[in-house]
């Protein structure tokens, strides 16, 4: 392994979220007056922290979101969560090639660390991520696609940025990797891989990851 830490994003790459929770902030936007659709949700909001929303909004309608947006907002992804969410496919493959290899990963994610929490419960994901290994955008002042949340994930795991690889699906989350220094591998299960241009190498298959890795 050519890489000694793995820095995954979570939401679309660990677990199968990103189309429950844009499906829900397009329609709860929609409903307080901002129209929005799912294809818009994704091109504003994919891989952005809860922030970027507000000021988005902010900046296009001159209004702010209510005060609860984000505990209401929360309440029904964690509740879609526990009808719908699984693992991605062959993320747990990934995790178990990685542990036999002895090469030390961990989850860097725009969202919160309650909603990194519930997920991996709901997917099974929770016996991979102690407290060392999970790293939110609550953790730093700014959120992708500034570089500061992996750069503090790469410090706290004590290994330079030059010797990480980021796992990302978002044009937010490759940018920030960029920035960062690192290497990237852009996932595009989701995200047209022309959205993913700046990523070191594409990838369509979780599968196929620990081999590129390794590469």
């Amino acid at each position: 392994m050519r890489y000694d830490l793995v820095i995954f994003d979570n939401d679309g790459v660990l677990v199968d979220s990103e189309p429950i929770s844009n499906r829900l902030l397009a329609g709860y936007l929609t409903e307080l007056g901002h129209p929005t659709s799912y294809e818009d949700s994704l091109r504003d909001y994919m891989g952005g922290a809860m922030h970027r929303v507000h000021d988005l909004v902010l900046e296009r309608t001159g209004r702010r979101l209510p005060e609860d947006f984000d505990d209401v907002f929360h309440g029904r992804v964690f509740a879609a969560f526990e009808r719908e969410l699984e693992p991605v496919p062959g993320a747990v493959g990934v995790l178990e090639k990685l542990t036999a290899d002895g090469v030390a990963y961990c989850v860097a994610s725009s969202g919160s660390h309650e909603r990194i929490r519930v997920g991996h419960r709901k997917a099974g994901l929770d016996r991979w991520f102690d407290d060392r290994r999970i790293f939110s955008s609550q953790d730093v002042g700014r959120g992708k696609p500034a570089p500061d949340l992996f750069l503090h994930a790469a410090g706290r795991m004590g290994v330079a940025p030059e010797r990480c690889a980021v796992i990302e699906d978002s044009p937010l989350g490759v940018q920030a990797a960029v920035a960062a220094g690192m290497d990237v591998y852009g996932f595009t299960a989701m995200t047209p891989a022309a959205k993913l241009a700046g990523a070191t190498r594409l990838f369509a298959d979780m599968g196929e990851l620990a081999d590129l890795l390794s590469g």
